[in-house]
This record gives C-alpha cells, sequence and structure tokens, in this order.
C-alpha cells in the first residue's frame, strides 16, 4: 500500500473511530440520562405507593375505631334497655302483688282511677269495667264516685259495673253507649306513662 493511501485510509479510520466515540458517548449520556429518569420514577412511585398505604392503613384504622365506638354505644345501649326493662318487670310485678291484695292502699288508689277516667269523659250515664276480684272493692263506692264526678264535671253522673275484664288492676270507663272509653287499667297506664318514667328510671339507675 502506498504512502498516500495509507494516509486516506488512516484519516478514514480516524474519522470513524471519532464518530463512533461520539455516538457510543451519546448513547451512553441517553442510558445514564434513562437510567437517571427511570430512578427518579421509581423513587417517586415507591414514595406515592408508600403514601397511598399510609392514607388507607390509616383509613382503615379511623374505620375500625369508628365501628368499635359505635359497637361500644350499641351494647351500652342494648345493656340499659336491658336493666330499664327489666326495672319495669319488677314494678309491674310489684303492681300486680298490691292489686291482687285487699290493700286500703290499692282500694283508694282503684277508686281514684274510676274518678279520674269518669271525669276525662265528662261525667253522664258511664259504664264501669274491672276484673272480678275487684268488683266487691268498689261495689259500695260507686254512688260516692259517682257524686265526685259529677262535682267535677258539672254533669249529672251515674255509674254501674259491666262484664269483668282481664287485667292486673285498674279499670276501663266507657260511656253507655260505647263511644267513649278510657283505658285506666294499670298496663294501659304504663304504657301511657311509659316514656315518661323511663327518663326518670334511666335517671335513677344510671345517675
Amino acid at each position: 500500500m502506498s504512502a498516500g493511501t495509507e494516509k486516506i485510509v488512516s484519516s478514514i479510520m480516524s474519522d470513524a473511530q471519532i464518530k463512533a466515540d461520539s455516538i457510543l458517548g451519546k448513547a451512553e449520556e441517553e442510558n445514564n440520562s434513562i437510567l437517571e429518569k427511570g430512578q427518579n420514577e421509581a423513587f417517586l412511585e415507591k414514595g406515592k405507593i408508600l403514601e397511598d398505604a399510609k392514607k388507607q392503613s390509616n383509613m382503615k384504622y379511623q374505620q375500625l375505631i369508628s365501628e368499635a365506638k359505635m359497637n361500644s354505644r350499641r351494647m351500652e345501649l342494648e345493656a340499659r334497655e336491658e336493666i330499664i326493662e327489666d326495672a319495669f318487670k319488677k314494678a309491674e310485678e310489684k303492681l300486680k302483688e298490691i292489686a291482687s291484695s285487699d290493700s286500703s292502699e290499692y282500694k283508694d288508689s282503684l277508686k281514684n282511677i274510676i274518678t279520674e277516667a269518669a271525669a276525662e269523659i265528662g261525667g253522664g250515664e258511664l259504664i264501669i269495667l274491672v276484673k272480678d276480684s275487684d268488683v266487691a272493692k268498689i261495689k259500695d263506692s260507686i254512688q260516692s264516685i259517682a257524686q265526685d264526678v259529677a262535682t267535677k264535671t258539672g254533669e249529672e253522673t251515674t255509674l254501674e259495673l259491666g262484664g269483668n275484664i282481664k287485667t292486673i288492676g285498674g279499670a276501663i270507663v266507657k260511656t253507655i253507649n260505647g263511644d267513649i272509653e278510657v283505658n285506666n287499667t294499670i298496663e294501659a297506664r304504663m304504657l301511657r306513662f311509659k316514656k315518661d318514667l323511663r327518663s326518670k328510671v334511666a335517671a335513677v339507675l344510671f345517675k
């Protein structure tokens, strides 16, 4: 090979080497850039994943705490309700015991219950319904009860005993034609006053 040819070949090889080095340099630069970008994206993604996991964990924690509080409150209310209902049952049993006796306390209460119901109707011709064992307790007081009702209402009043009813105690009073009726049995009175009584019982039991 001549000196001129060698010089040309050498020059071509030198240019090729420079281009190759340049291409390799750019490729390495681009590779490093892609790698760095990938690492940054991976780091950001990792942070996002960790942040999302932290948020989900916190949400789950708050949900569990909320559910625990709700369950605790529900159990407390159920326990209170059970205690209050038990108190009502005991009170009903006690009233049943009193209403089954011949105590003057119950006789007076029965008269007052009948008077109250008859006055609420407004007097007039009325029928009294009581349980069988209570008939003897009020039979001799019917006239005086009627007079009390007439005095309270200003309406002439007559009372007569009707059929017997099944009840713990107390009475039902109604007009002779049955259009108006006041249920003053112990069960009905407890049911009517239960809301107010519930508050009072709760105040005593849980003060």
